[in-house]
């Protein structure tokens, strides 16, 4: 199941994600990429989707059953005198879904305030026994992230690619670049991602247009996604999941939707403080 990854990623899961295809992809690399795709200069950071303070809560349904809740809360801190956004994701089963699959799950990133550059990223993970307890830090003036895999004693080194993210930044990088008016129907933004030992993924997420949902709060319009993932054991194919991110200033995602191998899972925002937009509800 992982839970967690349902939320936190905008997008997803501890499988690989898809790989880009070149003509229909909006890349987000760095001002001396020579790329000939659209780029966003990462150093003209847009005006901030959040600040500290936000805390969102989404609730897990896998079919009729409550799976879960998750939570991803954004605090401030610094790393070696840089100040950055310390951001803490927590994920449960809860009820009798934790009789059947018990998860336990913490992520942690730590990013530039200015930049979006990660600098320090945590995940302790335990899913039903499954348990993985790692470090990665980035140094983007040596240009290297090293990974700590402190259950199995072991770090690996990893060369840092163009605006590369880690699992949890990657979320909040993209809800501050993203240029709604570049978005197109059928296009695609892509990304490099770090947040395991398997390696740098190549992160696929394409767009579906505009849509509105019915919420616990009321009607929202949303900006609507396809993050590719990788199909077989756990997703039923490579599309096979669903993003829903609002349309205002806040962009936070308002429900995620996957078909799985067995079911389908759903995640919905049950809960909400800091934001720093006000949340725009249609009224009827």
């Amino acid at each position: 199941m992982r839970i967690i990854l349902l939320f936190l990623c905008l997008n997803v899961c501890f499988v690989s994600f898809g790989q880009e295809t070149q003509s229909d992809a909006i890349a987000y690399n760095t001002p001396t990429s020579t790329s000939s795709k659209k780029t966003i200069n990462s150093k003209k950071y847009k005006k901030s989707a959040f600040k500290a303070g936000e805390w969102l809560k989404f609730r897990m349904h896998y079919g009729a059953l409550n799976a879960s809740y998750a939570t991803l809360h954004v605090k401030s801190d610094k790393i070696d005198g840089v100040p950055v956004y310390h951001v803490v994701g927590k994920g449960k089963t809860t009820g009798w879904a934790s009789i059947f699959f018990k998860v336990d799950d913490t992520y942690e990133s730590y990013f530039g305030k200015d930049d979006g550059k990660p600098y320090r990223f945590v995940r302790k993970i335990d899913e039903g026994g499954y348990k993985k307890d790692l470090e990665i830090n980035f140094d983007h003036e040596e240009k290297q992230a090293v990974l700590n895999d402190k259950k199995n004693k072991k770090k690996t080194t990893f060369d840092l690619q163009d605006s590369i993210q880690d699992l949890i930044s990657a979320f909040y990088y993209l809800r501050n670049n993203y240029d709604e008016e570049s978005l197109e129907v059928g296009k695609s933004i892509t990304m490099k991602m770090l947040y395991d030992d398997d390696g740098v993924f190549n992160f696929k997420l394409k767009y579906l247009g505009k849509e509105i949902l019915k919420t616990k709060y009321g009607k929202v319009e949303c900006h609507k996604f396809r993050p590719f993932v990788q199909s077989g054991r756990v997703f039923k194919e490579q599309e096979s999941l669903s993003l829903w991110v609002s349309a205002d200033n806040n962009r936070i995602p308002i429900r995620i939707k996957a078909d799985l191998a067995v079911g389908s899972i759903k995640a919905d925002l049950d809960g909400y403080n800091g934001l720093k937009h006000q949340f725009k509800i249609i009224m009827d």
